[in-house]
């Protein structure tokens, strides 16, 4: 086995450890409201993936960081073309990221209520932004011969793009 091939087999098994680990987070966030309708609930849902949700994200930062390292032209190439759910994905786990240490800062119901809406949107987002980023490469990328995105900010926004999106956060809530 060459050193390409190591290297893509390394970034495919990154990129699977985050989606298989971060879904099950993304999962019970997204069903917080359908499942978690008491306190007790909710409470309960949050705990199981309260220890474990800011490692997860690791994951992410060395997936890209192993296509970075090995890959700089695909790099070069694909995160630019990706701005757009990239940006989704980084608003939404760092709301998420805030909600879940705000969420105990006081123990009202209203607070609670809000906090654990926006855990619930911060990983509805970021689940989404995953899921157009990797829906969206399966058909191309808007790129030109020199490998430089073309079109506008939206031109990634395609049918396999949104139906990415709804394949991870469908898979995420049936995690």
């Amino acid at each position: 086995m060459d050193l390409q091939t190591l290297w893509f087999v390394a970034v495919a098994v990154l990129w699977t450890g985050f989606l298989l680990l971060e879904g099950f987070d993304f999962g019970v966030a997204a069903l917080l409201p359908v499942i978690g309708r008491k306190p007790a609930d909710r409470h309960l849902m949050l705990r199981s993936i309260g220890p474990l949700w800011d490692g997860n994200e690791v994951w992410l930062v060395t997936a890209v960081g192993a296509v970075f390292a090995a890959f700089p032209g695909w790099y070069a190439t694909w995160l630019p073309a990706l701005y757009l759910p990239f940006v989704l994905v980084l608003f939404g786990l760092i709301i998420r990221a805030v909600a879940f240490e705000w969420r105990h800062s006081h123990h009202t119901p209203a607070w609670d209520a809000r906090w654990t809406n926006v855990i619930t949107t911060g990983s509805l987002i970021a689940a989404l932004g995953i899921g157009a980023a990797l829906g969206g490469t399966t058909l191309g990328l808007p790129i030109d011969g020199d490998g430089v995105r073309v079109g506008g900010a939206f031109a990634g926004v395609t049918w396999s793009a949104l139906l990415g999106g709804i394949a991870v956060l469908g898979y995420s809530m049936v995690h």
